[in-house]
């Protein structure tokens, strides 16, 4: 069975390595499928991002990356998918997750969510914490790989020139 873990990974965590690891020891193929939310302003491009994920996820067998623009539920229906792979940090987390689960499974009947909450670990590990660590000099690389804090750390760099 092939599921999609969606999200704009911007920039793509050990926490979503994470999850996406052991997603994959129940799904035969995951879909990383990089979104635009537009809720966010993303520091990395989609292209950007995409890039991140495929070297952060360079050594993972079975997963396949994707990008979307547009509403999820068209996504999984123009691809046969079924099941959401949502990962769960805290509290705040589930109540966000299970309304837009309950809203994607009216919009498409057939749609399963799966949570997976992060490991210990990886649970207080965001994207924007990560951000917001790096952009003041702070050290990510226990939280994201060294090729995504290389990154991350030139693009803020462009940005204060």
């Amino acid at each position: 069975m092939v599921a999609v873990y969606p999200g704009s990974f911007d920039p793509i965590t050990l926490g979503h390595v994470d999850i996406i690891k052991r997603a994959l020891s129940i799904f035969d193929e995951l879909v990383v499928l990089i979104t635009e939310n537009p809720r966010k302003r993303c520091l990395f491009s989609l292209e950007e991002r995409r890039k991140l994920v495929e070297s952060a996820l360079k050594n993972v067998d079975r997963v396949r990356i994707d990008v979307h623009r547009g509403l999820l539920v068209n996504y999984l229906k123009e691809h046969g998918i079924k099941v959401l792979v949502r990962g769960l940090r805290a509290v705040t987390d589930y109540e966000y997750e299970l309304q837009m689960a309950l809203a994607n499974k009216k919009l498409y009947g057939e749609l399963e969510t799966v949570f997976l909450t992060a490991s210990e670990e990886f649970s207080f590990v965001s994207s924007s914490l990560v951000k917001e660590v790096a952009m003041y000099g702070g050290d990510v690389t226990e939280w994201v790989t060294p090729e995504v804090a290389r990154a991350l750390y030139e693009k803020l760099k462009e940005g204060k020139r």
